[in-house]
């Protein structure tokens, strides 16, 4: 049963419910949207006891002020808001227990553009399509599919636990800054432009212009030079897509992108990067480097290890659980072959079990055939 937690005394620049986004639909047209740093709210949420792709809080720029409606755990992550408790300032990357009648508040940005809350047991709104993210132009999802105003009362789900769990620094995002270099795989129609282009593309600074939003990142600087015409016939766009339109200034997309676009794609900024990228505001640099898919590969397993290393380090790691499918509970290996848990063989006599089973991995949802033989 969930419980009221969080009152909106005043609403801050743009804050929304999000989580890891609304994964299965984009065939449908509907974007994945979810939080723009999807990395700073799953650690947020491992660091009050919750799973990885429970809602929190996305606050962008200036903050929300909140008042706190049940003693609880908290934890911000992200950009530096300039948040504050009662007065004093919140830590970030730590789990924070807070009393009944305390006040959350900001001043604005000092370093980076959004900051992640989480709540233990995860803000609580209706799903839509399985997710409770917000993605704002289509109304859909969140509260009421829109921002939070003055006034909103937020519910939390059932608390598994919560500890003042604090990370090494090594596991905590650096200073974001005021400049930053993307790593990005060439592609997929980066023939369509002229090789002077894919240089000024590669060899230049850019700054984020005012225009930008949720959807993606407008960028100001050296035009890039097609070699034909900007169009395309439409076609997918993956996060972290370069588009160059006609005047071509390039458009980064980001979580709340159409699922399918008719401007060339000179490069993708790799997954690893797209989170640090969700922290530069207006007027901020970016640059982009060039990198193989091998190498983004070996990027983002390099992430992985970061979110494994922190999930031990709050315990969401744990040594023994349980997976049932259709009814049979079976042993569980991480990705280090370490057994989890012990499973228990199916009726005696049984040859085995099949069926269609569900799990979550790196905060999406998947649906998946199984079958287990019994070796004689």
């Amino acid at each position: 049963m969930s419980s009221e937690v969080l009152e909106v005394v005043s609403p801050g620049v743009l804050t929304t419910v999000q989580d890891q986004g609304r994964t299965g639909y984009q065939r449908f047209g509907v974007p994945v949207s979810g939080a723009l740093d999807a990395y700073a709210l799953r650690v947020a949420n491992l660091l009050v006891g919750n799973e990885e792709g429970l809602a929190g809080l996305e606050m962008t720029a200036l903050g929300p002020s909140l008042r706190i409606l049940a003693d609880t755990w908290i934890a911000v992550t992200g950009g530096d808001l300039g948040l504050s408790l009662d007065g004093e300032p919140l830590p970030r990357w730590q789990g924070v227990r807070v009393k009944r009648g305390s006040v959350l508040a900001s001043t604005g940005p000092r370093d980076g553009f959004r900051s992640y809350l989480a709540v233990a047991g995860g803000i609580d709104v209706p799903p839509v399509m399985g997710s409770r993210c917000t993605y704002l132009q289509g109304s859909i999802g969140g509260l009421q599919g829109r921002a939070l105003t003055m006034g909103d009362v937020l519910s939390c789900g059932p608390a598994s636990g919560g500890a003042e769990h604090r990370l090494p620094d090594h596991l905590t995002a650096p200073y974001y800054g005021r400049r930053q270099q993307m790593r990005v795989v060439l592609g997929p129609q980066s023939g369509a432009f002229t090789p002077e282009g894919v240089s000024v593309f590669l060899g230049s600074d850019y700054s984020i212009s005012g225009d930008s939003d949720r959807m993606g990142f407008r960028l100001e600087g050296p035009r890039i030079e097609h070699s034909g015409g900007p169009d395309i016939v439409s076609d997918g766009t993956p996060l972290g897509a370069v588009q160059v339109p006609g005047d071509g200034q390039p458009i980064v997309l980001l979580a709340d992108r159409g699922t399918t676009g008719g401007y060339t794609k000179i490069a993708t900024v790799i997954s690893a990067d797209v989170d640090n990228l969700a922290q530069m505001m207006p007027g901020n640099t970016v640059s982009f480097k060039q990198v193989s898919v091998e190498e983004a590969h070996a990027i983002l397993a390099e992430r992985r290890t970061v979110l494994r290393d922190i999930r031990r380090a709050t315990g969401a790691l744990s040594t023994r659980f349980s997976v049932l499918l259709d009814g049979v509970p079976f042993a569980v290996e991480n990705e280090d072959g370490e057994l989890l848990a012990q499973a228990e063989p199916p009726d005696k006599g049984s040859s085995g079990v099949s069926g269609r089973a569900k799990a979550t991995v790196d905060g999406q949802a998947f649906e998946f055939e199984v079958e287990v033989r019994l070796e004689e």
